[in-house]
């Protein structure tokens, strides 16, 4: 049997400070949530997470973004983008065209059948994550999320500390 990181350091509770152990917590729940719902895109749509994320970015720009703005906004590199966008835009999800203020720019967005299928995946997904979450009371998802902002908070701190 495997053991996650967080098992191996409850197991050695004295050679691992709590923060570590919160951290390895965190990282256990987003990678169980994540790999359920990888799974469940898989199976439900044929698709992969990446490409939900990205129709999920342009189906908050119905006039567009640049890949830039999708690298960005998706925290990955133009060339990860650009391969997403040229297998979105072959399977009629996505077209493209040049920006009218920059020809070198190019501007993707969502087709309708693009919008239409994305619409019909982000209400699937977001009953997975109801399910997901289903053993939280509404007071438990309150709580979680005032100490994510505290924990995020914390974390943006310790970052610009270090870029100073």
């Amino acid at each position: 049997m495997i053991l996650d990181s967080e098992t191996k350091a409850v197991e050695l509770p004295n050679e691992h400070g709590d923060e570590l152990r919160l951290w390895l917590r965190l990282l256990t729940c987003t990678t169980l949530i994540e790999g359920e719902v990888r799974g469940r895109l898989r199976e439900r749509f044929d698709v992969t997470l990446p490409r939900f994320d990205l129709m999920a970015q342009l189906d908050k720009a119905p006039e567009g973004m640049t890949l830039s703005d999708v690298s960005k906004r998706m925290m990955v590199s133009n060339g990860n983008v650009t391969g997403l966008v040229e297998r979105l835009v072959e399977s009629g999800h996505l077209d493209r065209r040049t920006s009218e203020s920059d020809r070198r720019v190019q501007v993707i967005r969502l087709t309708k059948a693009g919008r239409a299928e994305f619409r019909r995946m982000a209400a699937e997904h977001e009953t997975w994550i109801a399910d997901i979450f289903a053993e939280l009371t509404p007071r438990d998802v309150r709580e979680l999320m005032r100490l994510l902002a505290k924990t995020k908070g914390s974390a943006q701190k310790s970052a610009s500390r270090r870029e100073a």
